[in-house]
């Protein structure tokens, strides 16, 4: 499998988020790049989660389907169901659609996982969709993957 290349112009792999990008802050997303992916790609997925997390993972945000010739967001995604560009965002851990921003408890730090998918399907999800969901759609279809680890504490 193909791997992609995902960069932040906001942090580096395994640097602190800054703090516009999480609950202490704005609350925004951060803006994120990837390496182009293989031809065959039909869609682009993101996952973002935190593993270490009191409760277990916890998602700060599901997208999907966005057009297989994007390779970045801008910052401060909308938290809207549906993009412009034909994305769909799904439900995040806080009970809403778009990006939740790290928000831990006080304490170590920990770690946010940003994933990309190049998947060779569209996906036939709604904006209710949840992490398992997504991971279920995309099983079998995954044609690159790439992920960008940030780290915030409070």
């Amino acid at each position: 499998m193909m791997e992609l290349t995902v960069l932040s112009a906001a942090f580096v792999m395994n640097a602190a988020i800054p703090t516009n990008y999480t609950c202490s802050g704005r609350d925004i997303s951060p803006p994120l790049s990837w390496s182009a992916p293989p031809a065959g790609t039909q869609s682009i997925a993101i996952l973002c989660d935190d593993p270490d997390a009191p409760v277990g993972d916890w998602v700060h945000w599901v997208i999907f389907n966005l057009p297989a010739n994007t390779n970045s967001l801008p910052e401060a995604v909308p938290a809207k169901s549906q993009l412009p560009n034909g994305a769909t965002q799904g439900m995040n851990d806080f009970g809403r659609g778009g990006y939740g921003g790290p928000c831990p408890p006080s304490g170590k730090p920990h770690r946010y996982f940003f994933k990309v998918f190049a998947l060779d399907t569209k996906l036939s999800l709604t904006s209710k969709a949840s992490k398992k969901e997504l991971l279920r759609a995309i099983e079998g279809h995954v044609v690159a993957k790439g992920e960008l680890v940030g780290t915030f504490k409070r």
